[in-house]
């Protein structure tokens, strides 16, 4: 017999959506959000040149300046005030997540402070976010001062209102993502990083269309590259809900003459636990050298560094070199960032802590081995699989010269949080049934 969560979940249909208008709500101020994010990317900050930026620009489009305009929905080859984009929170955030597993203090405040403990972590990436804004925005104004004809005026009034143009933006940024969080349908960050990479996809995909009427990218080309992005995307959902679902028991306890507990329950493990940050971390890093000589490419070089540009030409998109390295790397940070996000002795003492034990397994150290063995395995099936969607598209790349937003971690990204933006609406829903339901069981009460 069905629960009662599984029968409103099969009674979730579009009269249950009309009928929803917190959820209504939700989604209007989360179209609004993203439209005002979209026009924050076209306004450039103040004294650029955007044609001499533009064609600056284009010399970089395949380095990692290309990968953050991806991220970024074109604002950094406009250069706006949202160039930024949430990279700085996002790095504030993975910083302090690791710091939470090597700092005793902030360790004792992410497991022993609740909600209090977390809000004051939420406050510290806050702060972390601004410093970094402030830093990577004052390079790049110094930068765009450093180049001749992309400044009308260069000077130091310009890099004060850059930076402080930039780091707004970023800190804009990051309310409004929290606010979609708080207010809107969840997952702020997560969906203005993918509104920033849909926004780009219809252009690739005409760049797709225009190469195959010209005769640059065959018939058969166009044909493979949709059948694989096809594949890739039924690959994605499949493995981002796959779950290894560990069985828990809690023993049962008697209260006077009243027994208590002996239910069970799921501890629910993902393949690919460290989401899409390998793959980001992975590109950023081979793709920095590239940007580094691209931007030498200028300058007089020593005969002893003669060698360097041919090198780095190798760590370009499609090169085998830079394929090998990048799955490579991409294997490292899964089981890295996976030590960092998941700790089998915490989890394990959590259980210990609420009388809940594994089958067979001893409650405490036996039980961290045991999930540290099954993680340990689950990360190489999710490495692999992480890999060969990030590995194909650039095959893809190097053979058909396919563009550039049509690789493995867009795809990664988009289908990912299109998932988990479904599952927040229809938790919406599900909660907007039930609050119908306890509604009308008080009405019948009140009648009676």
């Amino acid at each position: 017999m069905a629960s009662a969560a599984e029968q409103l979940a099969a009674n979730m249909n579009l009269q249950a959506f009309s009928k929803a208008t917190e959820l209504h709500k939700r989604i209007w101020f989360t179209l609004i959000a993203m439209i005002v994010y979209r026009l924050g990317t076209f306004i450039p900050i103040p004294g650029i040149d955007p044609q001499a930026f533009a064609a600056a620009f284009s010399g970089q489009a395949s380095g990692i300046l290309g990968m953050f305009n991806m991220f970024s929905g074109g604002a950094v080859s406009r250069m706006a005030i949202f160039s930024l984009n949430v990279g700085p929170y996002i790095s504030a955030s993975i910083i302090v997540q690791l710091l939470g597993t090597i700092y005793p203090p902030w360790e004792k405040l992410r497991k022993e402070g609740g909600e209090a403990g977390r809000k004051t972590l939420n406050q510290y990436t806050r702060y972390l976010t601004v410093v970094l804004a402030i830093f990577q925005s004052f390079g790049i104004a110094m930068g765009l001062s450093a180049s001749p004809g992309l400044v009308h005026t260069p000077g130091m009034f310009f890099v004060i209102s850059t930076v402080v143009s930039l780091t707004g933006g970023a800190l804009f940024l990051m309310w409004m993502g929290e606010q979609i969080t708080s207010r809107g349908i969840g997952n702020g960050i997560s969906l203005i990083i993918f509104a920033g990479i849909v926004a780009v996809l219809p252009r690739s995909v005409w760049q797709m269309f225009s190469m195959t009427r010209t005769g640059a990218l065959s018939t058969m080309g166009l044909v493979l590259i949709c059948a694989i992005a096809i594949a890739v995307v039924f690959a994605i959902v499949f493995m981002e809900r796959s779950q290894r679902r560990l069985l828990v028991q809690y023993p049962k306890r008697q209260q006077g003459n009243r027994m208590f507990g002996g239910d069970t329950s799921f501890l629910p493990l993902k393949l690919n636990t460290s989401g899409v940050i390998p793959p980001i971390f992975a590109s950023s890093l081979l793709l920095l050298p590239a940007t580094v000589m691209g931007f030498l490419a200028t300058a007089d070089l020593p005969a002893w560094a003669q060698w360097l540009p041919g090198a780095v030409g190798h760590l370009q998109h499609g090169q085998p070199l830079f394929m090998v390295l990048y799955g490579a790397l991409i294997v490292f940070f899964c089981f890295f960032y996976t030590s960092v996000v998941f700790n089998p002795e915490d989890t394990a003492e959590n259980l210990r802590k609420y009388g809940g034990f594994l089958p067979g397994i001893r409650p405490g150290k036996r039980t961290a081995e045991y999930l540290d063995f099954v993680l340990s395995r689950l990360t190489v099936i999710g490495a692999a699989y992480v890999t060969l969607v990030c590995l194909l598209p650039e095959a893809l790349i190097g053979f058909y010269h396919a563009p550039f937003y049509l690789g493995g971690t867009s795809l990664l990204i988009v289908v990912s949080v299109t998932m988990d933006t479904v599952t927040q609406i229809q938790s919406h829903l599900l909660a907007h049934q039930y609050e119908g339901l306890i509604k009308k069981s008080k009405l019948r009460g009140a009648r009676r």
